[in-house]
This record gives C-alpha cells, sequence and structure tokens, in this order.
C-alpha cells in the first residue's frame, strides 16, 4: 500500500511541476533511498565490476551514481505519460531505422520487439503505441493490485495492451500469429527456467521465452532501445532484425539464438552503463 500512495504522490508532482524540477526531486528522493539501500548499491557496485575489472572504484562509484540519478527520471517519465502525444513526440524522441519493424512486419509473421532494462523501455513502447503499432507487452504482475492496476493504467492508456507474465505464453503466440507486435526485455529470467550463458565472461541467466516464441512462430527479433540523451530527449533505436538459421533440434537452437541477441545487450550496456537498470546481483554464483 505505501509503494501505491508514493506512486500516486509522484504521478501528482510530475504531472505539475516543471520537469526539470521534478527530475530534482526525484533525485533528491533517490539519494535519499540509497543511503539506507545497501543491499542494492551492492548489487550495482559487483554488477559493474564484472563488466569493467578494469575501472577504479572512483569510477564505478561514479557510474553507479548515474544509474541511481537516470532511473529517478526514468521514474518521473512513467509518471508523466499522460501527456505524451504526437506533439511531444515529434520535439523529444528521435526515432532510427523505424523501416526494421516495418520491413519485419511485411513477413506476416509477428515481431518481437526485443528490449532490456535499459534506457527507458516502458517509453519506447509508449511511442510504438502513440504512432499507432498495434503493440503489446509482457509484464509482471505486481504483488499490490492497485499498484499493478497503475502501472498497467499508464501503459494502456497510450495504446500498449498488457499481457500478464504469469498467462502470456497462449496471448503472446495469439498476438504473433495475427502480425501484431510483441515487446519482451530479456536481459531478466523471473521464471526460474531460464538458460544459462556467459556474458561479460561469467555465467548468467537468460529467460528463454523470446527466443522459444521466435522458433515457435517465424517471428522476426527486432532489438530496440529507448535512451535518454545529455539534453534530456531520447533516442529511439533499432537493430537489425536478429538473423538464425535453425538446426531443428530446438534446445540447441534456442540457446544459440539467445547468444546470438545477448550480444548486442553487452554492447549497449558498455556503451550505456549507466541506463542499465540491474539492482539485484545478475551472474551465477559459480
Amino acid at each position: 500500500m505505501l509503494n501505491y500512495i508514493f506512486y500516486r504522490i509522484g504521478q501528482f508532482l510530475a504531472l505539475r511541476l516543471p520537469l526539470g524540477l521534478s527530475y530534482r526531486v526525484a533525485i533528491l528522493i533517490s539519494d535519499l533511498h540509497n543511503i539506507f539501500s545497501f543491499k542494492d548499491r551492492r548489487a550495482v557496485r559487483a554488477n559493474l565490476k564484472t563488466i569493467f575489472p578494469e575501472k577504479s572504484p572512483k569510477e564505478i562509484r561514479r557510474i553507479r551514481r548515474r544509474i541511481s540519478i537516470n532511473f529517478a527520471k526514468y521514474l518521473v517519465d512513467f509518471f508523466r505519460f499522460s501527456v505524451i502525444d504526437a506533439s511531444y513526440l515529434e520535439e523529444n524522441v528521435k526515432i532510427e531505422n523505424l523501416v526494421y519493424i516495418d520491413r519485419a512486419l511485411s513477413k506476416g509473421k509477428g515481431v518481437i520487439i526485443l528490449s532490456a532494462h535499459l534506457g527507458n523501455w516502458e517509453l519506447g513502447g509508449v511511442v510504438l503505441g502513440v504512432l499507432g503499432y498495434p503493440f503489446w507487452v509482457v509484464a509482471l504482475t505486481h504483488k499490490n493490485k492497485k499498484v499493478n492496476s497503475f502501472f498497467n493504467f499508464q501503459r494502456e492508456s497510450k495504446g500498449v495492451r498488457v499481457i500478464p507474465l504469469g498467462k502470456a505464453v497462449r496471448q503472446c503466440l495469439r498476438v504473433l500469429g495475427e502480425n501484431k507486435m510483441l515487446g519482451l526485455v530479456g536481459d531478466r529470467d523471473f521464471t526460474e527456467r531460464g538458460t544459462v550463458l556467459d556474458f561479460f565472461g561469467r555465467p548468467a541467466i537468460f529467460p528463454q521465452g523470446p527466443a522459444a516464441l521466435s522458433l515457435s512462430m517465424g517471428a522476426s527479433i527486432v532489438p530496440a532501445f529507448m535512451l535518454r540523451n545529455s539534453d534530456e530527449s531520447f533516442t529511439l533505436r533499432f537493430e537489425e532484425p536478429v538473423q538464425f538459421s535453425p538446426s531443428g533440434e530446438r534446445e540447441r537452437d534456442v540457446k544459440d539464438l539467445i547468444a546470438k541477441y545477448i550480444l548486442i545487450y553487452e554492447d549497449y550496456i558498455r556503451r550505456y552503463p549507466d541506463q542499465w537498470y540491474m539492482f539485484r546481483r545478475f551472474w551465477v554464483n559459480r
């Protein structure tokens, strides 16, 4: 219940204060939270050391601080979804390589828009919704029903349809079968049935869903990232569809396909480490 109250207060402030002031208030609250969140700080520090073993403790602290700042801004942006429209996109969002989406849809087998907990993936989905693309996302269900309803309302009010994680498979197959677009984040496994692969040189667990759905339906996987720029504008960048030729051996194909697209994750996380919001220890302890 406290989380729900916090989110509604955050939304109230974000919609009534100037954007810059909203960001500053959110950063202040984030700084206060970080004073007491020892577990989160340790997890982020450990993750960054794995990605950048060559960086000094001072550099790691600087990136960790930027992660907190950018995540605070991410929440403000989420609270402000109601003011996002076509004019906002024209003024604040640069879209790169949208043609990859159109080409993939022309094949008639659906498209998986594959992102990560990097940048503002939620806002990226809203951009596609405002542009009029038929877009569904799979989202984790929050334990608190009011919080869950709040998050889903924010998404659906902008044309993004939500599929609960626990009931996802059948609905995902239907969406792709109707040649529509399905948004998935593939850098964190919530099912405990993921695939272990090397990531930055150490074993980590990745969800099988994006690869399994693509192989089942023949749907293209188009990596996409909504990146925050230094002037607080955004770039929504689509990468070329992941090229993959299945061998026919399903378990091997799922693993090999995941291995292909997590290379893209590695590239983006190296370039934008302060926009990767992973507040838990990511790698398998072995």
